[in-house]
């Protein structure tokens, strides 16, 4: 886990070959600093103003887009299983599986529980695990503030508002909560999501592959619904229930049992190879392989290896991939320790189309042009500015 101070760098991008990050704020008094941070908004405009205009815009949304909404922080889980201080049950459960309660990992910590319980059953260490996956469930579901949802509104206005002959907006997402369906639920959006239009919602993956359109009563020709997006939840979500048949209901209140979490431990990467994370995963791996496509990477850290890998191998091998970044600390993570940060950083200073902004996901919400504002000269001009520099 990576640790911050707590104030936040100014707001900043990084273009390919570029070494020096361009600053997009300044001192109010400063007319030079002014200037500059303006040219580097106004660059940063227009190159995600033909990035969100490619026929396929992908988003990777990790925990960082929902922490502006009141969604508990690795660290918060940490206290909320282990306490505050440590309580008695934690720490014979971290001794007994040989872990360092000090080091506040919640993810290193059920991992090894979940090791030593594959080893030797032992009916504390199972009730502690039971209870701490029962904790995480309840922080996950109880924290949506729909008044915290403007920025997953934006996002969504936004990204969603795109020429009805591209491909649709495409969200794979690990968080549990219901972020994104709120939002599009405020909004009057519909997000595709596996599950069938009618109750009780059943999950099954055909679902990916319909459409909305608007039928005029007229006879005129049908045209595709606005605002309608894909929305993969790679890790599960606080409303789905497996029943012991097998079957998937969408719940509001599924019991800890019946909860279809992959819960953060090492777990997770065999876990999601199996139904129904398995289709998201299968979805996962194409679009980030499709010609001509963007793929946003939001409040994302790159600590889980079965969603990184593929998207540094897709980089490395689809020439028509743009691949943006989006982090407040990213200056900080491109010289730290996490080998995929390390990646896309030497492959962005060897020319490879990566962007790095560094922003929390409300702020670049803000930077997201909207593409309906604009008229279609504007849209035009604007995109061909983006690709031409002046000499």
């Amino acid at each position: 886990m990576t640790t911050h101070d707590e104030e936040k760098p100014i707001k900043a991008f990084k273009a390919p070959r570029e070494v020096e990050w361009r600053p997009l704020e300044a001192k109010p008094d400063d007319d030079d600093q002014q200037r500059r941070a303006r040219n580097n908004q106004e660059e940063l405009h227009n190159m995600l103003l033909g990035s969100l205009q490619m026929q396929h815009v992908v988003v990777l949304a990790g925990s960082g887009c929902s922490l502006a909404a009141g969604a508990p922080s690795m660290s918060d889980l940490w206290d909320a299983v282990v306490g505050k201080p440590a309580t008695e049950e934690a720490k014979t459960a971290a001794t007994t599986v040989n872990h360092d309660i000090n080091t506040k990992n919640i993810e290193a910590l059920l991992s090894r529980i979940e090791a030593s319980l594959q080893l030797n059953e032992e009916a504390a260490l199972r009730t502690f695990l039971n209870n701490s996956k029962t904790i995480i469930l309840e922080k996950c579901s109880g924290f949506l503030d729909e008044e915290k949802l403007a920025a997953h509104r934006r996002f969504l206005h936004r990204l969603s508002r795109r020429r009805a002959r591209d491909q649709r907006l495409k969200i794979f997402t690990t968080n549990y909560d219901l972020c994104f369906e709120r939002a599009a639920s405020a909004l009057g959006g519909i997000a595709i999501d596996g599950f069938s239009f009618t109750a009780p919602r059943r999950y099954d993956p055909r679902y990916f592959n319909y459409d909305l359109v608007r039928r005029p009563r007229s006879g005129e020709e049908a045209s595709y619904l606005e605002g309608v997006f894909l929305l993969y939840k790679l890790h599960g979500s606080v409303s789905w229930a497996k029943k012991s048949d097998g079957t998937l209901l969408e719940e509001m209140k599924p019991t800890p049992d019946e909860a279809c979490l992959i819960y953060p431990a090492a777990g997770k990467y065999q876990q999601s190879f199996s139904q129904p994370h398995l289709e998201s995963m299968a979805q996962y791996l194409s679009a980030v392989r499709e010609p001509n496509t963007c793929v946003v990477v939001a409040g994302f850290g790159f600590n889980d290896d079965h969603l990184s890998e593929p998207l540094l191998a897709a980089v490395q091998s689809n020439p028509h991939l743009r691949l943006i970044i989006v982090d407040p600390y990213a200056e900080q993570q491109t010289t730290g320790e996490n080998k995929y940060w390390q990646a896309f950083n030497s492959l962005a200073c060897k020319g490879e189309d990566i962007w790095f902004v560094a922003a929390d996901f409300e702020a670049f919400s803000e930077m997201v042009p909207d593409l309906k504002s604009l008229t279609p000269a504007d849209t035009l001009m604007k995109a061909v500015q983006g690709v031409i520099k002046p000499s």
